[in-house]
């Protein structure tokens, strides 16, 4: 008896072993999505490759593919994601969440680069948690503070134009949210939605007639800051932009977050998914951890807009 005791341990033990050494030896297939390419989705994406590769080094396979802003390429590539089988997908920006949720509901989705999944993916009673196959990190810096700093540094200002893309449906709650706390300031807000990349010139020209300006994380937007910077600087309107990589194109001050570390957070969020079975259901969705007063001294310097001290030049 004890023969047969001592055998049958030892094979639970090889078992054991052999149960072990295949989860070390499994290398994760993971499929990223990136609507557009410019500076804020581009750091989410390198934040979130770089998570991944501390964490699991040669374990994982990211493929990194680019919609060029079309929604229908979004489609495209989630569906090629699921027919790959891919055992993670990574949406960056909203568009391409909505096209992998469409492709598939049974493969974890994870978001960056979203101001709103409620908005995004149309749930009216957002607790945090999706419920379904999804979770992720927001970019959402706090509307209120974007309105403080745009009356801290231009308190005579009568009207404020908010430009954004009108096919971006978190732009137009960011929109209509700051309008809110700009009006509760005493600025008259209009809206100046341009539906793709061949009216970002005509319709910022029409928002010139106001004071300032106000643009939110837009993917459109933050595409075309140089189109829009060639229409707003010589007509001598300031830009508050909802993040960093607006600001440098076109904008003067942001309250910004770092997408870099955005998209880092997200890679952690998805090594518990894959390595430690974590229900990303009930996984709640992160936000930026902390928020910088940043500002663009070139422009700032162009238009004659002096900034308290608290502000950090972009580098």
């Amino acid at each position: 008896m004890k023969r047969i005791a001592s055998l049958l341990l030892a094979l639970c033990l090889c078992l054991s072993c052999v149960a072990v050494a295949g989860a070390e030896g499994k290398t994760y297939q993971v499929g990223v999505l990136q609507l557009v390419q410019h500076v804020a989705l581009d750091a989410a994406t390198q934040g979130f490759q770089d998570a991944l590769k501390e964490a699991l080094g040669d374990s994982v396979n990211i493929e990194v593919k680019n919609a060029s802003g079309e929604f229908n390429n979004c489609t495209t590539i989630a569906n090629d994601f699921v027919a790959g089988n891919v055992d993670l997908i990574m949406a960056n920006a909203t568009p391409a969440l909505q096209a992998s949720v469409g492709a598939t509901g049974d493969i974890p989705i994870l978001g960056t680069s979203i101001t709103d999944y409620g908005t995004a993916l149309d749930i009216a009673d957002w607790t945090g948690t999706t419920g379904i196959n999804v979770s992720g990190t927001a970019d959402l810096a706090p509307l209120d503070g974007q309105a403080e700093i745009l009356n801290e540094l231009f308190p005579d200002a009568k009207t404020v134009g908010l430009i954004y893309c009108s096919a971006e449906a978190n732009s137009l709650y960011q929109v209509r949210t700051i309008a809110g706390y700009l009006n509760e300031l005493g600025y008259e807000t209009k809206e100046y939605a341009f539906a793709d990349s061949n009216d970002v010139a005509s319709v910022t020209e029409s928002a010139c007639e106001c004071d300032v300006l106000y643009i939110p994380t837009d993917n459109t937007a933050a595409t075309y800051t140089e189109t829009i910077a060639n229409v707003v600087i010589p007509a001598g309107k300031p830009v508050i932009a909802g993040e960093e990589g607006i600001c440098v194109g076109c904008g003067v001050a942001t309250l910004t977050i770092s997408y870099y570390d955005l998209g880092y957070a997200t890679g952690k969020m998805a090594v518990k998914v894959l390595t430690e079975g974590a229900d990303i259901s009930t996984m709640p969705v992160e936000y930026a951890p902390q928020f910088t007063k940043k500002y663009n001294a070139a422009n700032c310097e162009a238009l004659n807009i002096q900034v308290p001290e608290d502000y950090v030049a972009i580098e």
